[in-house]
């Protein structure tokens, strides 16, 4: 950086009065600065550039596997149908893990950023300035089943997220509030120039400025405007302010335009000289002086934060990064001084320090990174404390499930033809047929080809995780969503299990949902859970305000989707390969169905015990605080 984007130095910055959102942010050092807020306009924008990304990888991954298709095979080809099936059911789980796991991912590993965020120049960070989790990344966008509302084919047009955004003071949408995220604006301002100003035929510097801090902030602003002001405009506004500052205008016989830019000239060399505004008392006397000795070092930590945003800490050599830090306290230290010396008020060189702090600071506490290993114990340990901690709420999720489930299974055993007004013909249509196929002697409940079953596998693996998503983001509609889906999903299941009863079939569907249907079913109660804390931290947030018991409990919830989550890719793949055979016997489901039964009861009960837990993200609201605060 030049040292002709140092405000003590150059035009103004940007005008004092933005129109730029901004939220402010306290750092462990005790000094408050200010983050600009990215727009609607830049994150829509970095929205379309990841959607494009996103088409770019699905359409060179379908070229990819056409290609490889082509390809000669040594030993016994699979027949085409094989072939076909292997590809969708491979490309249907690639557009999933892309649509649901490419943001999370690249905010997890780049910090923040995805490509599109990258390219402009805008981040994701936790409240507190810290940099995003993964655990944040991924509360912050399951939730765009709720902002990507109304949805438009094959992507979500946002209308929710965007009208919350702009509501929401801090630009968060519904995400960003159960995440306890928000995206901010990473590049340093550049000072904008300002038109040149005719040199002073005064013999000599004045002692101390003639203007005060509003008048020259007044004159500052106007100056920056006057380029795009109608002639007219420009002139009446231009003698209006010469009357105001007409006892410290300069007698040179020059137009009344180029008067003002001189007088703004000479009270900006005088103020880089750290003299006084006229009429500043106490500690607002220093303000310029602290701009006028310390922008040198400005400089020189702007160019330090480039080179650290581009490589990162960990490819800076010890002594780098221990000047980094260095250079760190102190300018944080300047603005601490000088927020103290402009008593609030809002300067180009307060809001260009506090970029560079902000800059430094997202640099200095950024997460570590995803490792595979940090990835295993979280799963193996922090996701089963978890399931236990939340054993209550996975209680009552399975009560609003389980429960219309018998009720709605006994009403239609006593009366069939309520089957039809919970069912979709289409279910009917096939307990029909299925009582057709029990005559035969089949025990088929659907009919799924061997060759299509990794395409069932799938698609049921896509479906049922999306469904226990919205199940779960269902908790920000206060619960209602989340107990509406628990119950509508066990009315469902309940009067399907009744319909076949009724018809004296029932062991036909019910051999199809045993091997499946541990995983399955308890994935979809472990969601319900989640949904369950979200609405807790919103109906009772106890200690917490609101706003922090969201992020508090969201962090618990997003341990169990991960549960929920990793089961349903089990049960899926039991329910697309294994479920609709006819050729397994009964009894080797039932071992299938018992050995998942044990595998999760082990890794509820006895999973992370005696084991270290995986780091917890950093973020702002924590039980700690919360306790320490009564």
């Amino acid at each position: 950086m030049t040292s002709s984007e140092l405000p003590s130095t150059s035009g103004p910055l940007r005008p004092a009065a933005s129109f730029d959102q901004q939220v402010d942010v306290e750092t462990p050092e005790q000094v408050v600065l200010s983050y600009t807020l990215a727009g609607v306009g830049a994150r829509a924008a970095a929205a379309i550039i990841d959607f494009l990304v996103i088409t770019a990888i699905i359409v060179a991954f379908a070229v990819s596997m056409s290609l490889l298709a082509k390809l000669g095979h040594t030993g016994p080809k699979p027949s085409p149908e094989q072939s076909s099936t292997w590809a969708i059911a491979i490309f249907v789980l690639v557009i999933f893990a892309l649509e649901w796991g490419y943001y999370v991912l690249f905010e997890a590993l780049w910090d923040g950023q995805t490509p599109g965020k990258r390219l402009l120049h805008i981040r994701v960070v936790q409240d507190g300035g810290y940099s995003v989790s993964f655990g944040a990344s991924a509360v912050r966008n399951i939730a765009r089943i709720i902002d990507g509302q109304p949805g438009v084919a094959p992507v979500f047009a946002y209308g929710v997220g965007v009208v919350v955004a702009a509501l929401n003071k801090s630009g968060k949408r519904l995400g960003d509030m159960m995440a306890g995220t928000f995206v901010v604006q990473e590049r340093i301002e550049q000072a904008p120039v300002i038109a040149a100003v005719p040199a002073t035929t005064e013999a000599a510097a004045p002692a101390m400025a003639s203007l005060s801090a509003s008048e020259y902030e007044l004159l500052e602003r106007f100056l920056s405007r006057a380029p795009s002001l109608a002639p007219e405009r420009l002139a009446m506004l231009a003698d209006r302010l010469s009357v105001k500052l007409a006892p410290h205008m300069p007698n040179e016989a020059l137009p009344l335009l180029d008067r003002l830019r001189t007088l703004y000239a000479r009270e900006r060399e005088a103020r880089s000289r750290g003299l006084s505004a006229r009429g500043a008392k106490g500690a607002a006397r220093e303000r310029h002086a602290i701009v006028a000795r310390s922008s040198a070092r400005w400089s020189t930590f702007a160019a330090m934060l480039r080179d650290a945003q581009q490589r990162g800490l960990r490819k800076m050599s010890e002594k780098e990064v221990s000047d980094f830090v260095a250079q760190y306290r102190e300018i944080a230290t300047d603005l601490a001084r000088l927020k103290t010396a402009s008593k609030d008020a809002q300067s180009d060189a307060l809001f260009y320090l506090s970029r560079l702090v902000a800059g430094g600071h997202n640099v200095l506490y950024r997460q570590r990174s995803v490792t595979g290993h940090a990835a295993v114990r979280f799963v193996a340990v922090n996701v089963p404390r978890e399931m236990r901690r939340s054993w209550g709420y996975i209680a009552i999720a399975a009560l609003c499930f389980f429960g219309p489930m018998a009720v709605t299974y006994q009403a239609v055993v006593n009366d069939p033809l309520l089957s039809e007004a919970l069912l979709p013909p289409g279910m009917i249509d096939r307990a029909n047929e299925g009582v057709a196929r029990a005559k035969k002697g089949d025990r088929t409940y659907v009919e799924i080809k061997s060759f299509m079953r990794p395409l069932a596998a799938s698609g049921i693996i896509a479906n049922n995780i999306q469904v226990t998503y919205t199940v779960f983001i269902g908790g920000i509609t206060f619960g209602l969503g989340t107990l509406f889906m628990l119950v509508t999903n066990g009315v469902s299941i309940g009067a399907a299990l009744g319909l076949y009863q009724s018809k004296g079939i029932l062991s036909q569907i019910g051999e199809f949902v045993l091997s499946h249907s541990v995983f399955e079913l308890s994935a979809i109660c472990i969601a319900g859970a989640g949904g369950l804390l979200i609405a807790r931290a919103l109906l009772l947030p106890g200690r917490y305000t609101r706003r922090e018991a969201l992020v508090v409990y969201g962090r618990r919830a997003v341990r169990l989707i991960t549960a929920s989550t990793l089961l349903l890719v089990f049960a899926g793949t039991i329910e697309g390969l294994i479920s609709p055979r006819t050729d397994i016997p009964v009894t080797n489901k039932i071992v299938i169905a018992a050995v998942c039964a044990f595998v999760l009861l082990v890794y509820f009960l006895l999973g992370g015990r005696g084991m270290d837990a995986a780091d917890e993200e950093q973020f702002a609201y924590s039980e700690a605080r919360a306790l320490s605060s009564r």
